[in-house]
């Protein structure tokens, strides 16, 4: 058993490190209410990565729209104006979003944070 504890947990400090970072990069998820929260308490940029048809059929009021197949560093840069902005993403049900937020992340931005898709927004919504 001694010499089987400093692999387990030389194991355990190697997967607990790595929690919150993904296959791409390193951002935040969290729950629509938290998403919400911060909307109503702090400045922040809030992301729809859906296409535009879909954002014309309904969005979070005072999202700008960024879609999962245009971001680069010239067009994160274009609405993301700091690094170290906070970002709240979100598009349809969830997946384009954490692919979103994870080329971000990868861009070099620091604040970025995931909430799933609108598809289960319980706020308003706007056209």
């Amino acid at each position: 058993m001694k010499r089987k504890l400093p692999w387990i947990l030389s194991l355990f400090l190697l997967l607990t490190g790595c929690a919150g970072t993904t296959s791409g990069g390193s951002y935040h998820q969290i729950t629509q209410e938290e998403a919400k929260q911060m909307m109503d308490s702090q400045e922040v940029i809030l992301l729809d990565v859906r296409e535009q048809s879909e954002y014309d059929s309904g969005h979070i009021p005072n999202a700008i729209l960024l879609p999962l197949g245009t971001i680069n560093e010239n067009t994160a840069a274009a609405v993301i104006p700091e690094k170290d902005s906070t970002v709240l993403v979100y598009c349809r049900s969830g997946n384009r979003s954490k692919a979103a937020s994870s080329a971000l992340a990868n861009l070099g931005y620091t604040n970025i944070y995931e909430f799933g898709g609108i598809n289960t927004w319980p706020y308003e919504t706007e056209q």
